[in-house]
């Protein structure tokens, strides 16, 4: 949430250049909100964002919600419920208790990776199959054409990451894109389907795999690699392998970018594991940490040279920097512990999943009050978090 000054840090104009997107030629005058991963630590830490964004009247304004991982189990089940939602003359919704705080928490009291883990390595079934079946408690049979109506709601773009061609791929309500393969309009793809390729963490919770019809793409879409195998079936892992703040989509279309980042804080090990799948997770995470570190330099380098407006507020933030005098109380120590919460699907205690939500709540309200203030109906400072229990 800071911004630190640096006269010598390399500045990059054009982080991101992947040559098929749906770019525009000049940015659209909209906000894009970005939701990273990070397993129930993120998926909690943006119900609390969404929360205060609905209160400042600011989730209705927003054009494009683009979601990565544990940012996509949020992202889908408000995009799911988003038509019944109802908005008030000031941009404010009511039913987000019922409607994406509820099931969010009943899913945060359920461990899913573990069982998934073991059933998937006993049985034929793979694990992101066991994950994607976990995922219909929430989604149901729900797909893509149930995210709501791009023309009077944001688009819902979930990403997930090709392992067969490198590249991010997108699913929305509109299309299903590789740029490497091609794009189908309108994709049948249940919700719990892409939300468990876009949560697909390597090692154990990878590959997840969506079969295909080559005779759906858009003939005029077609990439190099619009042949067989890959227009017939894509093998995914998470959408954070390639992009783990969600920004690529958003980057490239929008003005404004609003980015919350429920990214743990990689720890030292003093005696890291020596078999390999603990020690390739541990080296994932050296390089999760490594890209995820550039693209945040990268987005707050944009916000200085004014290419982009917006705000970043992370689950490492120090609301302090912000310098506002009314924001909620968040001593460090309590963040710090809140921050440290596992990178799992794994059952949390509904205190601990309270003081996250509180977190991203408080975390998200500094920073947006102190950016980009013009965007906000009504400033006035939260009179409390969510929960009595605060961050403590």
């Amino acid at each position: 949430m800071s911004i630190e000054s640096d006269s010598n840090r390399e500045q990059i104009s054009e982080p991101f250049s992947e040559p098929f997107s749906e770019r525009a030629s000049t940015l659209q005058d909209g906000i894009a909100l970005c939701l990273s991963g990070g397993g129930y630590r993120a998926m909690l830490f943006h119900v609390g964002a969404l929360l205060r964004l609905n209160e400042l009247g600011i989730l209705k304004q927003i054009d494009l919600i683009s979601s990565v991982s544990g940012g996509s189990i949020t992202a889908g089940v408000l995009g799911m419920n988003w038509s019944k939602l109802a908005f008030d003359c000031h941009g404010r919704a009511t039913g987000m208790e019922r409607l994406l705080v509820e099931p969010i928490m009943r899913l945060a009291s359920t461990t899913i990776d573990r069982r998934a883990i073991l059933l998937g390595l006993s049985f034929r079934a793979s694990v992101s199959v066991r994950i994607a079946r976990c995922y219909r408690s929430l989604f149901g049979q729900s797909t893509l054409q149930d995210l709501p109506d791009e023309s009077i709601a944001p688009r819902f773009v979930i990403n997930a990451t090709s392992v067969q061609t490198g590249s991010l791929v997108r699913m929305s309500r509109s299309y299903l894109a590789d740029y490497r393969v091609g794009l189908i309009h309108h994709p049948d793809v249940l919700l719990s389907q892409a939300v468990g390729a876009s949560s697909a963490f390597p090692p154990f919770l990878s590959p997840a795999t969506i079969e295909l019809n080559p005779e759906d793409f858009d003939p005029g879409t077609a990439g190099d690699l619009f042949c067989p195998p890959f227009n017939q079936r894509m093998v995914l892992t998470d959408g954070g392998v390639y992009d783990n703040l969600g920004l690529e989509t958003a980057w490239k279309n929008y003005s404004t970018v609003l980015v919350s980042d429920g990214g743990g804080k990689m720890q030292p090990h003093e005696r890291p594991a020596a078999n390999w799948a603990f020690h390739s997770k541990r080296i994932l995470d050296v390089i999760d940490n490594q890209v995820r570190s550039l693209r945040k330099r990268q987005l707050l380098d944009s916000y200085r040279s004014c290419q982009r407006e917006g705000t970043y507020w992370g689950i490492g933030s120090n609301t302090h920097n912000e310098r506002l005098p009314d924001a909620l109380p968040a001593p460090d120590d309590l963040t710090v512990a809140i921050a440290a919460t596992p990178t799992r699907l794994k059952k949390l205690p509904e205190s601990h999943q309270q003081r996250i939500i509180n977190w991203g709540y408080a975390a998200s309200d500094a920073a947006i009050r102190s950016r980009v203030s013009e965007r906000v109906a009504d400033d006035s400072p939260p009179p409390r978090f969510p929960y009595a229990i605060g961050l403590g």
